[in-house]
């Protein structure tokens, strides 16, 4: 079968590398692709928030099977017209991926169905904002209501900080557009958790669970970024959280949204909070929902994933996910982003990447996220850049975990790999070797 995997990212390439090693796939376009991508599949030129140019490839490449990848692709409709067009896709429709693309819509959402998350207050002008601002702690979060690629989010310890943030979430100043809406929200402590649930309009199941890392620096310090890694293990989700994350969130979202006229199908991400209570517990709180595979928890998940992906399509699409057994390999994965100098701000575009070739005798794979192809050189062409991945199933001598396997091999692989300004956490997965993960 032909498929069609829309975007042009880390996560796509990932996607492309997993349909790559189904034996029911036998022809693999991307659009837009990029230059790692390009290697496994055919790259079409498309701008992905162009919804007319997108039907235009669609139609052009008749594939079997079109798999969404980005975001704004889905806030667009794409797999609405897909679907009018009685054509197979993967993704959820518009008004299901309105869960990410409007945080006030999520969270009163949430409300709605006593879906537990952090307290919160949506606000259109900066009046509202410090109309609201007395209900909070010093500590609060200023949320830009749309899609913000993982940069709307400000964390403020004080209300003059958060005002602030306001005021440049308004005016345009912190994402290049202004926002009309934003979200306040309670601060919650804590540790974060990525997981991932394959949904069918009916029935949420598990797939995995990871740990990003949002921060630009060491010891999560500095801005917000798209995400600098992500880790996955076998101990870092109990059978006893995740039955918990499914019954209470995933599968409350999918019942609630088909009784709303949105039926959801595609991926459901819920980053979560494990918030610390007052009393020394633990509670579990949505901190957001994604309609879509995270990235670059994608790259880590995927090179795990033992079943055929699209297999795993299928079941989204026809109904059947409650029937499918997910397969996983045992043991750790890592990803971890090397970014261009200047990000999470402004970026220089193609700079020769070196070394790539080097990595192919690793036990590691390099799955590209802003690359281009410029006469005959892989060049930088975003902020983050390269997504290495690496996978483990036991310790070695010099690593006693699958973890830390799995971090070493990452790790030697981007010692190889260089460019102009590159940056990179030296400290992905951090938490997990901490307790001993």
């Amino acid at each position: 079968m032909k498929v069609l995997v829309i975007g042009g990212g880390g996560r796509e390439h990932a996607i492309v590398w997993a349909l790559s090693k189904s034996a029911r796939v036998t022809e693999i376009v991307c659009a837009p692709g990029n230059a790692g991508i390009a290697q496994s599949a055919r790259c079409v030129a498309v701008n992905t928030g162009d919804l007319a140019a997108m039907l235009r490839v669609v139609e052009s490449e008749r594939p079997a099977l079109t798999v969404v990848g980005p975001e704004l692709p889905l806030s667009l409709g794409l797999v609405d017209e897909l679907l009018r067009l009685g054509l197979r896709v993967f993704g959820p429709t518009q008004a299901a991926a309105r869960l990410e693309t409007s945080k006030s819509f999520a969270k009163d959402f949430m409300q709605r169905h006593a879906i537990p998350t952090a307290a919160y207050a949506v606000c259109r002008s900066l009046d509202d904002v410090r109309r609201q601002l007395p209900h909070f702690a010093a500590s609060v979060v200023v949320k830009a209501d749309g899609l913000a690629a993982g940069k709307g989010v400000v964390l403020c310890n004080s209300h003059a900080e958060a005002e602030q943030a306001a005021t440049e979430i308004f005016s345009g100043a912190l994402l290049g557009t202004a926002e009309k809406e934003l979200v306040l929200e309670e601060f919650l402590d804590g540790e974060e958790l990525s997981f991932f649930a394959l949904c069918d309009g009916k029935h949420a199941v598990a797939l995995a669970a990871a740990q990003d890392h949002k921060r630009i620096g060491q010891g999560d310090t500095g801005p917000n970024t798209g995400g600098m890694g992500a880790y996955t293990a076998d101990g870092l989700m109990s059978a006893e959280l995740e039955q918990w994350l499914l019954q209470n969130v995933a599968q409350p979202v999918v019942d609630q949204m088909a009784r709303e006229g949105s039926p959801f199908q595609g991926i459901l991400f819920c980053g979560m909070m494990m918030a610390r209570q007052s009393d020394g517990s633990i509670r579990p709180m949505v901190l957001e929902f994604n309609a879509r595979f995270g990235d670059p928890e994608t790259e880590a998940i995927l090179v795990r994933l033992e079943s055929d992906i699209v297999d795993l399509f299928d079941a989204a699409i026809d109904g059947t996910a409650d029937r499918l057994a997910i397969r996983m390999r045992p043991g750790a994965s890592v990803c971890v982003i090397a970014a261009s100098g200047g990000y999470p701000g402004k970026v220089v575009n193609g700079k020769p990447i070196n070394g790539l070739d080097s990595v192919r005798d690793l036990e590691a794979v390099v799955f590209h996220a802003g690359t281009a192809a410029k006469d005959g050189a892989i060049v930088t062409a975003g902020g983050r850049v390269l997504a290495v991945t690496a996978v483990s199933s036991e310790p070695t001598p010099a690593a006693t975990t699958p973890l830390q396997n799995a971090l070493a091999k990452a790790y030697a692989a981007l010692e190889k790999i260089s460019f102009e300004g590159m940056q990179f956490r030296r400290d992905i997965g951090w938490r997990a070797l901490r307790d001993g993960l």
